[in-house]
């Protein structure tokens, strides 16, 4: 997926847009070889709020990319532009992996490369995605929906999930991840966590689980359970998954799930340490309990994504 294209017309929302480009444009990390070549598409010059912006090439050139990025759309009350419409659908055809950010799901949608798909958009637009196209399967609860080949996120900082989503699929695991420290961003929030949580991810030295989530990392190669985690936290089980679920949108449950995984794939990457051995160190337990959960999750076994992303 070496080339994306990015799409820039009139009355498109900036952050989105430089999201794209402050993340795509050049490898910060010097890790992946090679990295994107990002062109911006239009049809001639536009105004992106504030910005005026010069695309290199026509929205004909959508067609021509591995990957399509259209950010967020302004108005989406009006019928997006036609020509950007027929360019994104001509790519789809093409066979280019096709991702929105925040409303430029409106414009996928009035494609057709939504209908029967799972998608999202911002929690402000989700009831009017799903009413004026009833064929979308519109999710409101979540950050990123990952359908192989079209992809859709919500709005503002889940743009950047999904890019680092994106290049986790591409590159891996230790190269997102150091993609995310040159951001200062958390380095993975998993699609299916909620949109709008209440109380942002423990920060303050006397939130109740600031303390609770560096102790269960280190220790993810142990047996933990709900229960382990209350008891650390000197609390119940229900006032501990009302707090992760505040804290985080994901219950203490999921969010075991999603470290031990995510540790699976930096020893994969970066160790030569066996389906066993990494099967332990993740606590997964067996090798077959981390092939059948990594599978499910990743998409791909873990030999299979070992020889796709081993570093060096």
């Amino acid at each position: 997926m070496a080339t994306i294209a990015l799409a820039a017309t009139d009355g498109m929302l900036h952050f989105e847009l430089a999201a794209a480009c402050e993340i795509f444009v050049r490898d910060p990390t010097g890790l992946a070889d090679p990295w994107y070549d990002l062109v911006v598409c239009g049809p001639g010059p536009v105004g992106v709020g504030r910005f005026a912006i010069t695309p290199e090439h026509g929205l004909d050139h959508l067609a021509r990319a591995d990957t399509v990025i259209v950010p967020a759309i302004e108005d989406t009350d009006a019928d997006p532009p036609a020509d950007l419409v027929d360019a994104v659908r001509a790519a789809h055809a093409a066979g280019a992996r096709m991702v929105s950010f925040c409303t430029g799901a409106f414009v996928f949608a009035a494609a057709g490369i939504l209908d029967g798909l799972r998608a999202t958009t911002h929690w402000a637009h989700t009831e009017a995605l799903a009413a004026r196209y009833p064929r979308v399967h519109v999710d409101p609860d979540v950050l990123y929906v990952d359908n192989g080949t079209v992809l859709a996120s919500a709005g503002k900082a889940a743009a950047i999930d999904l890019c680092l989503h994106l290049i986790r699929r591409d590159h891996g695991s230790t190269v997102a991840n150091a993609v995310a420290r040159r951001l200062v961003v958390p380095p993975h929030r998993a699609g299916g966590q909620a949109q709008y949580v209440t109380t942002p991810v423990p920060a303050r030295e006397d939130h109740p689980l600031a303390a609770l989530l560096p102790w269960a990392m280190a220790r993810l190669d142990r047996p933990l359970t709900v229960a382990d985690l209350a008891r650390q936290a000197n609390m119940s089980t229900r006032n501990l998954v009302r707090h992760f679920t505040a804290a985080t949108g994901a219950t203490p449950s999921q969010w075991l799930a999603t470290q031990r995984i995510r540790r699976a794939q930096e020893l994969l990457e970066n160790t030569d340490d066996s389906i066993d051995a990494v099967a332990e160190a993740s606590g997964m337990g067996t090798a077959t309990t981390l092939r059948r959960h990594f599978h499910r999750t990743v998409g791909v076994p873990p030999d299979t994504y070992r020889r796709t992303f081993r570093q060096g």
